[in-house]
């Protein structure tokens, strides 16, 4: 059913319509950038107290979307993906407010299951039977999906950069797949002429208000999540049926067209229009540095992003050369007031940022949400983050299956199962088990008083080595422990009660036994010049905690125990 109350405003001429699934322009001026406005006013008041009886996904804030009811038969259980803090991520970076919004959790295991809902149900409702649309993968997988359902023909054109398992995933729901030997941007030409000359409806992409508008229920979930999280509940118990609405001050996502922050930015935007927000939250656009018109346009001052002719990414579901007018409302709305920041990583950077959410959280992700991981670094290296700030992260797809690139060489190991052992010899399987490990593996103590800190470094360790672990909670214990097992390398805290880090350090150096083994000070004190020296010539690194990430620990211990 679509929206009666939903109008279609022109960003070129403002002339206003009711909503119209077909009619992809302006019919005033032909403009195809328009935007759909709602009663905001009454929307304020009369919907929250509505929301407490209502599933929890994206047809929740359906008089704020052009579609207020799909047919039953379309929906796939779309939207209300969970909100998980990330806690040894949060730790490595120092900020102990990180959330991954994980929109891995949709029927096609990406965020662009809400666009296909909204979309499709739309296109159903004013009686569409085929559709043409070109994408990077993950649009014309959960497209397909829904398309299915609905009866609606699709003809998807992927870009021979796709990866094979995506596109055979696209044909599987019966879609006519269209491989384009070019650009994505090529692609997206010749699927328009294909739908020009056939006459079949074109997905408009960023342009399109269905798109749009079901990027911006991340937004809405994103604020009920962290409301219910964050803030305090009502003393006195009034007004507990309403939701508590709570916005993050940064938002990160990965971005090829820009089409999901531009929605999230307008789901923000309307909250806070509603008063149901007292901020709207800086939006990190992240992108890849093979094909960053966006990043580059912001830092030279640009208001319209030059196009990347030729992309240079292993991650072909980034790699939209030309944002058109997408990159101009995001800059725009966020010089306005939001702010935010534009950043581009390396497709190295991604990869490795791939293996810290999977070993760090447990979260196998897609390249694409990697983008969004390694930009999060960055903004908090280069400050731009501060410590205290709640962030939310798009986590915006699952990596399946994994690709090659991302492990590499010498992922696994083997074990030869030999006749003897087929034949139940337990000697002979144990025999073959020790093989594994017949070197003797270097042994660390890890040293801190905060069960969390000696979780995320013994994590960190386990995810890389088969090392020998020991733990202590305080100064005195890890005395003891040195005494007793005689490690190869401590790591040790400065900041305990009763016996310090300095304490340890002296101890274990006055006795023979102990002296030599090296010590990596990780410590959250800001040191004082006068304990830096103290410390000179006594410890092999110094690393603050929020300031390191796994590979730089890791480095540190591989080349103290060669």
């Amino acid at each position: 059913m679509l929206n009666d109350r939903c109008q279609i405003e022109c960003l070129d001429c403002g002339f206003r319509a009711p909503y119209q699934p077909l009619e992809t322009v302006c019919p005033v001026c032909g403009g195809a950038w328009r935007q759909a406005i709602y009663d905001y006013a009454h929307l304020a008041s009369a919907l929250p107290p509505q929301l407490k009886e209502r599933p929890f996904d994206l047809w929740r804030y359906r008089e704020l979307l052009p579609v207020t009811q799909p047919a039953p038969e379309l929906r796939l259980s779309e939207g209300g993906t969970p909100l998980i803090r990330a806690l040894n991520l949060g730790m490595m970076l120092g900020c102990s407010n990180l959330f991954m919004k994980d929109e891995r959790q949709g029927p096609t295991s990406s965020f662009k299951d809400r666009q296909a809902a909204l979309s499709i149900s739309a296109l159903k409702a004013a009686g569409v039977r085929e559709v043409v649309l070109a994408s990077t993968g993950n649009v014309a997988i959960a497209y397909s999906a829904y398309a299915a359902r609905a009866g609606i023909k699709l003809w998807a054109f992927l870009t021979s950069l796709v990866p094979a398992a995506k596109m055979r995933e696209v044909a599987l729901y019966g879609t006519q797949v269209i491989k384009v030997t070019g650009s994505y941007d090529q692609a997206k030409q010749v699927a328009a002429e294909f739908a020009r000359q056939r006459g079949i409806f074109l997905d408009a992409g960023a342009r399109s208000i269905t798109n749009i508008e079901s990027m911006k229920t991340i937004a809405y979930e994103i604020a009920e999540q962290l409301g219910e999280v964050l803030l305090e509940p009502p003393a006195n118990g009034l007004g507990a049926a309403r939701p508590r609405w709570r916005a993050p001050d940064w938002y990160i996502q990965a971005v090829s067209g820009g089409m999901g922050p531009l929605g999230v930015l307008k789901g923000f935007r309307e909250m806070y229009q509603m008063g149901w927000i007292d901020r709207i939250p800086k939006i990190g656009v992240i992108q890849v540095e093979g094909c960053a018109p966006m990043v580059n346009a912001w830092k030279q001052g640009r208001e319209i992003a030059i196009p990347i002719q030729s992309p240079h990414t292993h991650i072909a579901t980034l790699a939209t050369g030309d944002p058109g007018r997408t990159y101009t409302l995001l800059r725009n709305w966020m010089l306005e007031g939001s702010g935010g920041a534009f950043e581009s990583v390396s497709d190295e950077e991604a990869f490795r940022a791939i293996h810290f959410l999977a070993k760090m959280e447990g979260m196998s992700v897609e390249p694409a949400a990697a983008v969004a991981c390694a930009g999060l670094i960055k903004l908090v290296r280069s400050g731009q983050i501060k410590p205290h700030e709640v962030v939310v992260m798009n986590i915006s797809g699952h990596t399946l299956p994994v690709e090659r690139t991302i492990l590499g060489e010498g992922w696994s190991r083997s074990v030869v199962v030999s006749e003897a052992m087929q034949a139940g010899a337990e000697e002979g399987l144990l025999a073959a088990l020790s093989k594994i490990t017949i070197d003797r593996f270097p042994r660390i103590a890890i040293v801190d008083d905060h069960p969390e800190a000696r979780r995320l470094i013994r994590r960190i360790l386990q995810s890389q080595g088969d090392y020998t672990l020991f733990e202590a909670a305080s100064g005195r214990e890890a005395i003891e422990l040195a005494q007793r097992e005689h490690p190869d390398l401590i790591i040790l805290d400065l900041m305990m009660p009763e016996v310090d880090g300095f304490g340890v350090i002296e101890a274990l150096q006055a006795q023979p036994e102990t002296a030599e083994i090296p010590i990596i000070v990780v410590t959250a004190k800001e040191l004082t010049p006068a304990e830096k020296e103290r410390l000179r010539g006594h410890i092999q690194s110094l690393m603050q905690k929020g300031d390191f990430m796994s590979d730089d620990l890791l480095d540190e211990v591989r080349a103290l125990l060669k």
